[in-house]
């Protein structure tokens, strides 16, 4: 790539002389007075070459013209800039015969006829919308068609010849049309077929920066927000790196509504309500707002709230109880009316739920064997007999239901055609678990172990997170986070455990509770804020630091402990 830059006696032309830099160098060269120059390297041609790329594209022509001059470098091969020349001003038939030129210095020869292709649909397209429809018809035919490539694309370009006029032209063949914004979009495309040895792909500076900027913020273990693919949004002068305090570890409420156990606590789907549910025989629902104020208090479950799931749509909210409980309560959320109480058998134990994507049904089973299938008005559609339901989740194929049993294992059930397949096997029993969004994963809280990631698809235990103390109680962990990333689970110890997926130690353990931590619910929508449950008779609602001077953060009383 290094192009010698001669002068008129065919001698290779020095770079300008930089006073500053030269002033002390007469001896280094026998006492010529001109500092040798130094060979580059492969890799400082590529740099060169990259930013001679964004300067040019910044319009800088004259200080890409100096910085190739001095460094003997080429930004692309003579025949490639000649080829870009008369593409972008729509000289088709030299831009044709460039490509003779660029084969031999192409991998693939084969790949010349792709380049034509791409060059003549142009031109057709171009003919056809300045009206001159005979010229069009002619690349057509003697020259598309002989090439004997993507007959299928042919047949759509000669259907264009029937577009009454160019806005039609455009919008079905879905083009910009003539001009420099077209022409640029089929350079970009030609330069894929093209070594970058001899044309540099589009941008590529940026597109560098933008992974470099990417792969940062994936190693970044406080990462909660969206990515901006954007390099605007960043700093290229530095790493990223988010900070803690913008990380949900500090309480920002504590909710003592509740006079006894808190067993159960869940966010509904478009984040503005949390619900609890208590030993006190009560559900509160509660509105998500910069504080959250008590919104409905739901009574008479004479057996305690032990679990809770919102219908899809957030208008409903059942409850189940305990183990001794054999009926569980259908809330409509924004009347507060008990619109079904469902009971099939005094044996029975409902302690567990899951809707359908639907809205329309829910499923429900405890651990003396009851697994049914219900409408909302409690009426039994299905049951599944003998399966000792631990915990349930309904997938959203809006068939396959998943239950973990008093097998240690997690078994799929399909209601439609009644069949049943195993999916994960533990060696502890599955206390409880919980499926990401899009199904792919499932986190379990194993009895004596802790919390346990599965992937569902291939049926593997992807890790096991440590730190949480797990004995016998049915602790409920979940994702969430941005892009769920994150994993939170309440622990007997009286702390919550924060990871990132896909970390076995946790990035933050959060203090607070007194006593055993049921349950935590991360708000789907706020991806800084979190909500646990515990036997202490409060909610904790946490989120990130409050906003102060960098002074007064720094000696912030934390209520977060963080392993790096």
């Amino acid at each position: 790539l290094r192009a010698e830059h001669r002068n008129n006696n065919g001698v290779a032309a020095q770079p300008a002389s930089n006073n500053n830099n030269n002033s002390s160098s007469s001896t280094a060269d026998g006492g010529s007075g001109v500092k040798k120059k130094k060979r580059l390297s492969q890799s400082e041609e590529d740099v060169i070459r990259l930013i001679g790329q964004h300067l040019n594209d910044l319009g800088l022509n004259q200080t890409v013209d100096l910085l190739m001059q001095e460094s003997g470098c080429r930004l692309e091969h003579p025949s490639a800039t000649k080829f870009r020349n008369h593409v972008i001003e729509g000289e088709w038939d030299k831009a044709e015969s460039d490509l003779n030129e660029l084969k031999a210095l192409m991998h693939s020869p084969s790949a010349i006829v792709r380049m034509k292709f791409l060059l003549l649909q142009q031109k057709y397209l171009e003919y056809l919308e300045d009206g001159k429809v005979l010229e069009a018809l002619q690349v057509l035919r003697a020259e598309l068609t002989p090439l004997k490539y993507n007959t299928e694309r042919i047949h759509i370009l000669s259907g264009y010849l029937m577009c009454s006029h160019a806005e039609d032209l455009r919008a079905k063949a879905e083009w910009e049309g003539k001009g420099t914004a077209s022409r640029t979009k089929l350079l970009d495309k030609l330069q894929t077929y093209l070594p970058p040895s001899v044309m540099l792909p589009p941008r590529r500076l940026q597109t560098l920066l933008k992974q470099a900027v990417e792969l940062q913020r994936e190693r970044c273990l406080y990462h909660n927000t969206k990515l901006d693919s954007g390099l605007d949004s960043v700093s290229l002068l530095l790493d990223h790196s988010c900070s803690r305090k913008q990380f949900p570890c500090y309480t920002q409420q504590i909710l003592t509504e509740h006079c006894n156990e808190v067993w159960f606590c869940k966010f509904s789907n478009d984040g503005t309500k949390l619900a609890t549910g208590s030993k006190d025989t009560t559900v509160i629902v509660w509105q998500v707002d910069m504080q959250l104020k008590l919104m409905k208090t739901l009574e008479g479950h004479a057996y305690g709230v032990s679990y809770l799931a919102w219908s899809p749509d957030d208008a409903y909210l059942i409850a189940c109880g305990p183990d001794d409980c054999s009926e569980l309560w259908l809330w409509n959320v924004q009347t507060g009316e008990l619109r079904t109480k469902m009971s099939q058998s005094h044996e029975d134990s409902l302690t567990s739920v899951a809707w359908n994507p639907d809205g329309k049904r829910f499923v429900t089973g405890g651990q003396r064997g009851q697994f049914y299938q219900c409408d909302l008005d409690g009426n039994l559609l299905d049951s599944w007999e003998g399966v000792r339901v631990q915990c349930l989740w309904c997938l959203s194929d809006g068939r396959t239901v998943l239950a973990s049993d008093t097998h240690q294992r997690i078994r799929g059930y399909n209601f439609e055609d009644l069949t049943d397949r195993n999916i994960v096997q533990e060696d502890h029993p599955i206390m409880s678990f919980t499926v990401s969004k899009n199904g792919r994963l499932a986190l379990l809280n194993v009895a004596t172990q802790g919390v346990h990631l599965w992937d569902l698809q291939d049926r593997v235990l992807v890790r096991k997170y440590q730190g949480v103390t797990q004995g016998f109680y049915t602790i409920h962990s979940c994702f969430g986070g941005h892009n769920e990333d994150f994993i939170a689970s309440g622990s007997e110890d009286h702390k919550v455990y924060i990871w990132h997926r896909r970390s076995e130690l946790p990035i933050a353990e959060l203090t607070g509770h007194t006593r055993t931590v049921n349950c935590v619910s991360w708000n789907p929508v706020v991806p800084g804020l979190l909500a646990s449950a515990s036997d202490d008779g409060t909610i904790r609602i946490w989120g990130p630091a409050p906003f102060l001077d960098v002074q007064d953060a720094e000696g912030l009383n934390e209520c977060c402990s963080m392993d790096s």
